[in-house]
Formats: C-alpha cells, structure tokens, sequence
C-alpha cells in the first residue's frame, strides 16, 4: 500500500464513532483474521468496532478463532445492525476486508445502511465492485493480512501473539505456505508477526483439516479435463457442496501438475450457486477471464459466483471465454 492510502485510512477513521467490519461470505483464515486485527486495532484508539458475521457454519480454522476469541470482540449478525448506527450517520463506518465485490460480502442489504464506506482488499476491482466510499486496493499484497500488517505498523500499534498467529494463518493460507503471490512484503509481514511472537505451531493447528473434508475434497482431482495441454478444468459433483477454500486449495494444487500453465475448480458452494476458483503462474491472465465471469483477481489468481447455473453450463461458459482469450 502507498502512503496516501495509510493516509486515507486514518483519516477516515479519525472521523467516524461506530466502526462496522465485514468480510466475504464463507469467512476463511485471512478474511477472518483481518477482521479481528481492524477491530483490535480500533479498541486500542478508543474506537466502537463491530464485527459483522452472518455465516451459520464456519470452516475449522475459521471455527478455532471464533472459538477462542469468544467474548473479547464486538461480533454480531446483519440484523443487529440498524440499532447499534450512531444516530449521526456521517458518525458511523463500513470497512469492507478481503474483497470488493457487493454479491460477495456477509449480506450485501448492509451496504444500505452506510454512506461512509472504506475496501480495504486485494483483489481486482471489476464491474460488480463496491465504488461507493474509498477503496484501499494493493493487488501486489498477498492477503488482506498482508495489509493489515502494514496498517498496524503504521499506527505504531504492537499486537499480541494471537493477533500477529492469527494474521500469519492468513498469509499462509492465501500464498499456499509461501509458494504463491509472495513478494518482499509478503516476508518482511512473516517476519514482523513473528517478531511479536505468531506461532507457526498454532498456524499450523489452524490449517489443519476435518479429514473426512479433505476426503470429500480430493474427489474434485478425480474429474478433470486438460485443456489446451496447459489448462486443468476440475469440476465437482452436483450433489456435493463445496466451500470457496476449498475450490481454491484444488486449484492451487493443480498448478503442480506438470505443464499445467492455469487451473479452474468449478464447484457448487449452495444449492443455487456455483463457485470458480483459479489460478495461473501469470502466463494466462486469471483477472481478465474472472472479470468476463462476473468476478475479479489479479493475473495470477481470482474467483467468481454464478447464480442459478448448472456445473456443466458453466464449464460450458468458462470454455467459450477461454477460447475468445485464445482467439485474442
């Protein structure tokens, strides 16, 4: 992030009483851990920060820091909402953390309920994106706990262990352990949470997974199509309904196969919905087919919704862009 973006940030905050925090549905490690180091962020310069969190189920890692946050942070659901606003709406703040896109928030309805909005995220704005307010993007960052690192050492804030393990387990968790979307920040970020004293023990613990998941998970490399002798296409079952992470860790993993430029995992993430995740080593513009998709990244990775689709219209979808991209 640039300066005059930490600028902004502080501004903003400055001025506002109430101080609202939203993530994307289906709260993963960096989407969750971000959240928490905003609002531990606000408690210490004496701000009212309320986590908003609509998900009924949670991912195990996502569950452990609820867990063992329980009590210490402001967290509600969307209907909570109207009744803690400032009375002065110029007073209260919506900070939207780990994506920009309306369809992807906790409940898009609390948009409604802000003129002041502020995105802090790292992913690629594109037509379905919250413009509304200031958005902070920095798609060279790894995760939105990449930025919060930044933000906090601005602030000259010290966090305590949990937040600075917290923060690690979403870096960790969006680079694929560091094989992924790292710079120079990404490592200096590592090293200065565990400076205040993130343990890659509990990271570790956080990762870990419901082997009976990670089972259901794995059938998503039984069903893949090769495109093009360089795209891996995974498509899940109909019947079986898959978490955003998990269509993200199936994509990363594919990118190890040789030859294999990009990967594409198409699963249903609700009864109506279906998710994409994909990733590419940036030989092949993962933004540029997320966007036509209805979605967003940057090159090398990126995610979309498509509502009221089958799996196999929209594998049929994602083929016809790659081909116009080809055909490019």
């Amino acid at each position: 992030m640039k300066l005059n973006d930490i600028k902004t940030i502080q501004k903003t905050i400055k001025k506002s009483k109430k101080i609202f925090l939203m993530a994307h549905k289906n709260l993963d490690l960096d989407a969750i851990s971000s959240c928490i180091a905003m609002s531990y962020l606000l408690k210490k310069i004496n701000k009212e920060a309320f986590i908003i969190i609509d998900d009924k189920t949670n991912e195990l890692g996502v569950e452990k820091i609820l867990h063992e946050i329980d009590g210490s942070y402001e967290i509600i659901t969307s209907t909570e909402v109207e009744e803690k606003l400032h009375r002065n709406k110029r007073k209260n703040l919506l900070i939207i953390l780990d994506t920009n896109k309306k369809d992807l928030v906790q409940n898009k309805e609390v948009l409604n309920y802000f003129d002041k909005k502020l995105v802090i995220d790292h992913h690629e704005l594109g037509k379905n994106s919250i413009y509304e307010g200031y958005q902070i993007i920095d798609t060279e960052s790894s995760s939105a706990s990449q930025m919060l690192v930044q933000i906090l050492n601005e602030y000259k804030i010290e966090v305590n262990s949990n937040i600075a393990t917290f923060l690690l387990s979403g870096i960790v968790l969006d680079t694929n352990n560091f094989t992924l979307n790292t710079n120079e920040e990404t490592f200096y970020a590592a090293y200065y949470l565990t400076v205040f004293g993130a343990s890659n023990k509990k990271v570790q613990y956080l990762l870990k997974q419901d082997i009976n998941h990670y089972i259901e998970q794995q059938k998503l490399l039984t069903n893949i199509e090769i495109v093009n002798d360089k795209i891996a296409i995974a498509k899940g079952t109909p019947y079986a309904i898959y978490r955003r992470e998990d269509l993200a860790r199936i994509a990363e993993t594919l990118l190890f196969f040789n030859n294999i430029e990009l990967s594409i995992v198409i699963g249903k993430i609700s009864k109506e919905d279906v998710g994409i995740s994909a990733r590419s080593f940036g030989s092949i513009d993962v933004e540029e087919l997320m966007t036509k998709l209805g979605g967003g990244g940057n090159k090398q990775y990126g995610a979309t919704l498509i509502e009221k689709k089958n799996i196999s219209e929209v594998v049929d979808k994602v083929k016809k862009e790659l081909k116009k991209m080809e055909e490019k």
